[in-house]
């Protein structure tokens, strides 16, 4: 299998969840997954927001905040921001493919394994089914035609380690995709977000991919702490992706050149960039300038450029 930083459009409408993995491998902490909060206005009317990460370097699109049963991504239809009324609507049924084919590239979703009696630290929001882990919303995922679930917690749902672990075994079960599992901040419950037994147990129950926070994204989270977590899964054969999901998607490329390099140094496999900067998504030269922190111009310029249709 090529290396993720080789696949084109056509090597990813064919691909399939351990083409995926191995690709990721074999780009060795070179692979950048981007999110976008789907029911989010995009950040320019014209184009919708998966489209516009792709452009600045994702290989990967995660959305976020979207239901299974009621599929929608704002900004797929055509938009005339002259002639608003010439708008048109978009296929439900077709989200996921319709992102596919605009970008070129893997998408996945967010899927939240609630734990109804987690410690909390503030007011928890109430989810509906198709945003949460559960057997029939995995299946849908898998019917929609996701490449992979990424099984974490937003702010102030009430995710724990616990219940991750057991969504990830009905994921396995049921979605039979590529499986990220793990807590980025903590999602409004108690307790430690980097849990190296817990990011081993993740492998141990299914998952491929653990997503751990980044160096300087959470309180008391330092590169050797990562590096100790990363080592973990990586000797019962998972990958690491170090996330950005404190909203410093929205700060400066320093800060995200910063976290990009110290994640890498502690060995992630993939880079993620959450959706907190403008209108659902990163700061758009964030993500180039992690892309560029994590393997140069020539790549981040490839992707850039390459057609859907390639």
């Amino acid at each position: 299998m090529k290396r993720i930083l080789d696949c084109r459009g056509s090597d990813f409408m064919a691909i399939t969840k351990e083409e995926l993995k191995n690709a990721i491998r074999a780009a060795e902490g070179r692979t950048v997954i981007a999110e976008t909060v789907v029911t989010s206005q995009p950040l320019l009317p014209e184009v919708s927001n998966p489209e516009i990460m792709k452009a600045f370097g994702a290989d990967m699109i995660l959305l976020n905040v979207f239901d299974v049963f009621k599929p929608h991504v704002n900004g797929l239809e055509t938009a005339n921001i002259f002639q608003p009324s010439l708008h048109k609507e978009e296929l439900s049924e077709d989200v996921i493919q319709q992102v596919k084919k605009l970008t070129g590239l893997p998408v996945g979703i967010n899927l939240e394994p609630v734990d109804g009696s987690a410690i909390a630290l503030e007011e928890l929001y109430t989810l509906p089914e198709g945003r949460t882990a559960t057997v029939r919303s995995l299946a849908r995922a898998k019917e929609l035609g996701c490449d992979f679930v990424c099984l974490t917690g937003n702010p102030k749902t009430g995710v724990t380690n616990e219940k991750i672990e057991q969504a990830i075994k009905l994921a396995a079960e049921h979605f039979q995709g590529l499986i990220i599992a793990g807590k980025m901040h903590n999602a409004g419950t108690s307790g430690s977000v980097l849990d190296v037994e817990a990011a081993g147990r993740f492998v141990d129950a299914g998952a491929d991919i653990v997503l751990l926070p980044a160096p300087g994204t959470v309180p008391g989270v330092r590169e050797r702490t990562l590096a100790e977590a990363i080592e973990a899964v990586k000797q019962k054969g998972g990958l690491a992706m170090a996330a950005i999901g404190t909203s410093q998607e929205g700060a400066d490329e320093e800060t995200v050149r910063a976290i990009a390099l110290s994640a890498k140094r502690a060995g992630a496999d993939l880079f993620h960039i959450g959706d907190a900067g403008f209108s659902g998504m990163a700061v758009p030269e964030n993500i180039q300038a992690l892309s560029i922190a994590i393997r140069g111009k020539r790549h981040t310029y490839i992707r850039m450029a390459a057609s859907a249709l390639r």
